[in-house]
């Protein structure tokens, strides 16, 4: 007779109403607390606890007379538990908001989202219209294991990130700019010498600072310049844009407003950024066709950016 092969392979899992009554008294160090979250009584809690305890052979909590500590049996089987009742989560999560055509989800940081791929995103969904597009903008790091997220575009020095494959798409050059108005304002006379003496505009937790740059061109500078500072580089180019000062842009966020005339590019002088800008997906789905189809769209649209980032930097202040 042929025995059930769920059966054979799974036997050692515990009920799942086990699970979650410990994952619950693990989590709350409280049986009466994991059945009030459960909507199950206590003694119904005290009896999945004991069962799952008699099942494995081993003793996960420690009970005195009014609280509970899991043993270090107990604690290394909470991780795994967990991560197995997140996995199997995100796995309903996805099969329920999957339709027949897909979705494709990207995580971005919010400056990059704004400058770069909302401006180009709608190019893909003309081409892709079985897809519909999820762009979440964070500024905190992607977990591929618990979120919805098919593929991210990191900002970073070092991309080596374990179980994860990391691929080049842009990289930076940082030089000064501002708005035409403020441009003109100088009537042809602004030279980089002048920018000491002028509103200097800030990014906190950034690579490169305007130290850097006036190294570059040979200027030396106070150690402390004056000036407005910012957390948000979008906020930044906001307040450039409105004529408020100087600021060092770089190249992805601020070419495409440079080539339409809202910011000027007053110098030649640029220097390479530290950082870029890579896309980084798990190593295991790398054969994914929806993956395959935004990677091979994202270094399309990359590759047209820098020929036309290299064919108007020459021009951009002269127009």
């Amino acid at each position: 007779m042929r025995k059930n092969i769920m059966t054979t392979k799974y036997r050692n899992i515990p009920p799942l109403r086990a699970i979650k009554a410990f994952e619950a008294s693990a989590r709350l160090l409280s049986f009466t607390k994991a059945a009030e979250e459960l909507h199950v009584t206590q003694a119904a809690i005290s009896h999945q606890i004991k069962n799952l305890e008699e099942l494995t052979g081993v003793q996960l909590f420690q009970r005195y007379n009014r609280s509970l500590k899991l043993t270090f049996e107990g604690r290394l089987y909470l991780i795994s538990i967990r991560n197995a009742l997140e996995s199997i989560e995100k796995a309903t999560r996805q099969l329920k908001n999957r339709d027949a055509s897909g979705t494709l989800n990207i995580s971005v940081l919010p400056s990059f989202a704004t400058k770069w791929l909302s401006k180009r995103i709608w190019r893909f969904q003309q081409q892709h219209k079985e897809l519909d597009v999820r762009i979440s903008a964070f500024e905190w790091l992607t977990d591929f294991k618990k979120d919805d997220c098919d593929i991210a575009i990191r900002y970073s020095s070092d991309p080596s990130y374990p179980g994860l494959t990391a691929e080049l798409l842009l990289e930076e050059e940082v030089f000064p700019i501002c708005s035409r108005q403020l441009y003109d304002s100088y009537q042809g006379q602004l030279t980089p010498e002048k920018l000491l003496s002028a509103n200097l505009c800030h990014e906190d937790f950034t690579t490169e600072d305007w130290h850097d740059w006036f190294d570059a061109v040979g200027i030396q500078a106070k150690p402390k310049l004056r000036g407005t500072r910012f957390s948000h580089m979008v906020t930044m180019l906001e307040a450039v844009e409105n004529h408020q000062g100087f600021a060092l842009g770089r190249t992805p966020l601020v070419q495409d407003d440079i080539n339409r005339g809202l910011l000027v590019a007053p110098f030649g002088q640029r220097i390479k950024g530290k950082m870029s800008y890579y896309l980084v997906y798990p190593s295991s789905t790398e054969t994914d066709s929806k993956l395959q189809i935004i990677r091979q769209w994202l270094f399309a649209e990359a590759e047209q950016f820098k020929n036309k980032s290299q064919f108007q930097s020459s021009l951009s202040a002269n127009r």
